[in-house]
């Protein structure tokens, strides 16, 4: 998967971009780890019943000179992309990406387009 300025997964009801005032300290302080090519990565499990360690995988990958970025929300393996704003049942699991999203856009990663 390529780097994206602006991503919109299946189903969702929002679009997201990358904020123009990003900041490299500012995706350390909201807990993205360097990796080994220097791209910013994030990874979280969005679980339905807390602590179970159950649920699908966000996962967000910042390149390193912050002009894109890769959102994906995968199976635990993290092989295969799953789409969870298609059934209703995973309404917890939405709700948490959502607010996952929703403190990087109060912090200035990304935008709502």
């Amino acid at each position: 998967m390529a780097f994206v300025t602006e991503k919109h997964l299946d189903d969702s009801q929002v679009t997201y971009k990358l904020s123009p005032s990003i900041k490299k300290y500012t995706l350390m302080d909201t807990t993205f780890i360097k990796n080994r090519l220097g791209n910013y990565e994030l990874t979280r499990i969005l679980e339905n019943v807390p602590n179970s360690g159950e649920g699908p995988m966000l996962k967000i990958i910042v390149n390193s000179d912050l002009s894109g970025f890769k959102l994906s929300i995968t199976d635990k393996s993290g092989l295969k992309n799953m789409n969870i704003f298609k059934s209703d049942d995973n309404k917890m699991i939405q709700e948490k990406f959502y607010f996952q999203m929703n403190a990087l856009v109060d912090r200035g990663v990304f935008v709502k387009a």
